[in-house]
């Protein structure tokens, strides 16, 4: 079984920094990639960046330039750095790790909470 969980998400004001953390557990596979997911009340569930076991990392439009996604794969974990929050930033915010077949369904975490305030 793989297991995901988030820590690290808070209140913070906008122009705020927060860094979320992922640690993944059970039988982790490589290479992988693993992503972060958000869900602000009301929407859909949005990409907001992946990163490859290489550590080569793809962000939303939205968050680009201000999000640094990285990894310790010795450590399995991944992190999300978010720096210059914005009041549209708040979401629940889910760690991601796709599956590797039709064997298995995709894998996500509990979620983490981060509200940002204006």
């Amino acid at each position: 079984q793989v297991r995901l969980v988030e820590s690290g998400g808070g209140l913070v004001q906008a122009g705020g920094s927060l860094r979320l953390s992922c640690a993944a557990s059970g039988w982790i596979w490589s290479p992988n990639t693993m992503g972060w997911y958000r869900q602000a009340p009301g929407k859909q569930r949005e990409l907001v960046g992946t990163i490859s076991s290489a550590g080569n990392p793809n962000y939303a439009e939205s968050v680009k330039g201000r999000f640094t996604i990285s990894r310790d794969n010795a450590e399995n974990t991944v992190y999300l750095q978010m720096s210059s929050l914005k009041p549209e930033d708040t979401a629940v915010y889910y760690c991601y790790l796709p599956r590797r077949g039709n064997f298995e369904s995709d894998y996500w975490g509990q979620g983490t909470q981060v509200t940002v305030s204006s």
